[in-house]
């Protein structure tokens, strides 16, 4: 088995490709930079969708559908949008083999498009909020691509909201920060994150703040894994997105946009895998247990059979393997590989002995457990994989994230995690001179942890990292 991957320590980018190809989670498309999903990777993705979907719901967002192509003067009319998506946009000349009038961008987010269209919905203060949400794809040039972590075409939500004032607006930006982002990506995919304010050079174009998720991978290195934008006004007065108050009066709305995608993939493979593979936490999980035949037989297949349908009655996302024509070794390797929480191994002299061995991908453990007590140790196997992962993420990120007084010592700090540091210790100077080491601010806390409400607010902490 452990032949199977190049082992983390040895060279962590060639082993997260192993993961990738070998766990049949994704491989590159036919064009450059694009990527083909496989069924393995596609299933985490509808699990995150599934959940993502759900807190984004509770929030009283609605999901709806907008065009891939979007004209190109719609970009033109936020100048801060287009100066800093231009290098990323691709761009449609020609429909019908005739040279298009005007040119369209393949959507790389959907600010100016749904904005054309808030603007026709709203129109008094009875309209307010309007939230909106949808799941689709997005693309933007890469020059350097890495399967989930940055591909030219990529997967995502993208929440788009008018608010009546700017508190509404800003309240329901770190409601989407709080309440679903780093509720799932805590309590889902065990993934512990800093939540925080980006700076003027890393906010999102156009945007009057950002808010960021960012989590901690195995290697040291940043993944910002969600992104909350408060957009001010800039985006309302662009497109008119207008309404009549309850004075009577005219007034511009106060305008949101949020999103996550397939990175996130990226995220759970290096935030949790070892160098047997993936290690899926159990609330994510498509598959939380694999029931496994070790030697066909009518009667131990019959035996699994009857274990895969009593878990799945328990509620639970129950695999039955029976493929006796395949070597159990592989299957065992494979089952690794893509991570499944928990294995329940059965062959003859299980079944003779009245009882099935429970393997606990996390914890590593083997336990023989007699067949009517098999739903109880499954139980205890996912909760403590669940508390488990949670645990090693967030003593990595503790043991990896260092109080520094100075930008030399961040640089050197983030060679292998967060450098912590008064953010005016720091100050755009010393972040453009850490960048210069490939070092950015990932984002910036109050000294309790808090999210700040501004950058105007005084004693703020950042954290400088290499990043993804």
């Amino acid at each position: 088995m452990a032949n199977v991957l190049t082992p983390q320590g040895e060279d962590f980018p060639r082993w997260y490709q192993d993961v990738v190809a070998k766990a049949q989670l994704a491989e590159n498309g036919p064009a450059r930079g694009s990527q083909v999903i496989r069924p393995t990777g596609f299933a985490l993705w509808e699990r995150m969708t599934a959940e993502m979907d759900a807190r984004i719901k509770d929030t009283g967002t609605e999901n709806a559908s907008f065009p891939l192509l979007i004209p190109e003067s719609y970009f033109r009319r936020e100048a801060d949008h287009v100066e800093g998506f231009a290098p990323e946009v691709w761009m449609v000349t020609q429909g019908g083999g005739k040279d298009l009038e005007e040119k369209l961008a393949i959507r790389p987010t959907s600010e100016t498009i749904i904005g054309e269209y808030m603007a026709k919905w709203v129109n008094s203060y009875r309209d307010l909020p309007l939230l909106l949400n949808q799941w689709c794809n997005v693309m933007r040039y890469e020059m350097r691509t890495r399967l989930f972590l940055r591909s030219s075409e990529f997967l995502w939500q993208e929440g788009h909201t008018v608010h009546e004032s700017y508190e509404d607006a800003h309240a329901f930006t770190l409601r989407i920060l709080h309440d679903v982002y780093a509720d799932f990506m805590e309590n889902v995919l065990a993934l512990p994150v800093l939540r925080g304010i980006k700076t003027e050079a890393e906010r999102f174009a156009g945007a009057l703040n950002t808010f960021a998720c960012d989590a901690l991978m195995r290697d040291g290195k940043a993944l910002q894994m969600g992104t909350s934008h408060e957009l001010g006004q800039k985006f309302a007065k662009a497109f008119d997105i207008q309404f009549q108050g309850k004075d009577g009066k005219q007034a511009h709305g106060w305008t949101t946009s949020w999103g996550t995608s397939t990175r996130m993939i990226g995220g759970l493979i290096m935030g949790h895998g070892d160098d047997a593979g993936l290690r899926v936490p159990p609330n994510l999980a498509p598959v939380q247990v694999s029931v496994m035949i070790v030697k066909d037989s009518d009667e131990v297949r019959a035996a699994a059979r009857k274990l895969y349908d009593e878990l799945k009655a328990d509620g639970l996302r129950v695999k039955l393997d029976d493929r006796g024509d395949i070597a159990f070794g592989r299957r065992a390797v494979d089952a690794e590989l893509k991570g499944y929480p928990v294995r329940i191994e059965l062959g003859p002299r299980d079944l003779k002995n009245g009882e099935a061995t429970v393997v606990s991908r996390v914890e590593g453990s083997k336990q023989s457990v007699p067949l009517g007590m098999i739903a109880e140790a499954v139980a205890a196997a996912l909760a403590g994989a669940q508390q488990q992962l949670w645990d090693e993420a967030l003593g990595f990120r503790e043991a990896h994230t260092v109080d520094v007084a100075s930008v030399d010592e961040a640089v050197e700090a983030a060679r292998t995690g967060y450098a912590r540091m008064p953010w005016d210790a720091c100050g755009v100077e010393g972040e453009a001179r850490a960048g210069q080491s490939a070092v950015t601010v990932r984002l910036l806390q109050r000294e309790d942890g808090s999210v700040p409400d501004s950058l105007d607010e005084s004693g703020l902490i950042a954290y400088l990292a290499r990043q993804y």
